[in-house]
């Protein structure tokens, strides 16, 4: 079968070894190293600004993950990056990628709203430093993290590559909830943002599962994100 004819939600060319060596670099090198090594230096380095080093926390993290991507699921056996879902998608996709947007701001209030009740925030660490200091750089700063660096590697890695991966083998139920569950736990400590990033990972999924391409995902994951941050940096 000719590469281009592959059913990618059937069959990919992956094994065990590439799932495990990519677990392991999230799990291991960016959580362990970067997340708790690295972002202190950067924190030390900003003089304390949360908000600016963790904007170098992700960039450090991206590049690290689509590195992984490529030099241990695509060039190893001669890929291209269609095979993680970067690819172009149709102009009828765009009302899903409206549909799934609107649905996903409105669960995510409704879990906030329902989550304020048993004593939870709506906090982490950059949002608390962009509150305190919300001028148009800080925001512009923001706004890149969240809105365009983090929905970009996080839908290559997370869906172009995990969901996909599980899907080929544990079929839709199973890929969408495990990748979701790895998504909410790779956000930790933020504790209080669990329902809603699992949540999240679900729509993003589902965006992938029904364009085949990971930029409707990547376009629904920064425009809510993006709102995200620009009401942040109202209130």
């Amino acid at each position: 079968m000719e590469i281009n004819q592959i059913d990618w939600k059937e069959q990919d060319f992956w094994g065990v070894k590439e799932f495990i060596l990519l677990i392991l670099l999230e799990f291991v090198f960016v959580i362990g190293c970067i997340k708790f090594v690295v972002k202190p230096v950067y924190v030390y380095w900003f003089d304390s600004n949360e908000l600016y080093a963790g904007t170098l926390t992700g960039a450090t993290i991206a590049v690290t993950l689509i590195l992984g991507i490529y030099f241990i699921a695509l060039c190893p056996k001669k890929l291209s990056w269609n095979e993680v879902g970067v690819k172009s998608f149709a102009i009828k996709d765009w009302k899903i990628i409206i549909i799934f947007s609107v649905l996903l701001m409105a669960g995510a209030v409704i879990i906030v709203v329902l989550t304020s009740f048993i004593g939870n925030t709506w906090e982490n660490s950059k949002t608390e430093a962009l509150q305190q200091n919300a001028t148009f750089f800080t925001v512009l700063i923001a706004l890149l993290s969240a809105a365009v660096i983090s929905p970009i590697y996080e839908e290559i890695f997370y869906r172009g590559f995990l969901y996909r991966w599980l899907r080929t083998r544990i079929g839709l139920k199973g890929a969408i909830l495990i990748s979701s569950l790895i998504f909410t736990i790779v956000h930790l400590p933020t504790y209080n943002a669990m329902p809603v990033n699992f949540f999240s990972g679900i729509i993003f999924a589902l965006a992938y599962e029904r364009t085949g391409s990971i930029w409707p995902s990547v376009i629904i994951h920064g425009v809510t994100n993006g709102i995200m941050v620009l009401l942040t940096s109202l209130g």
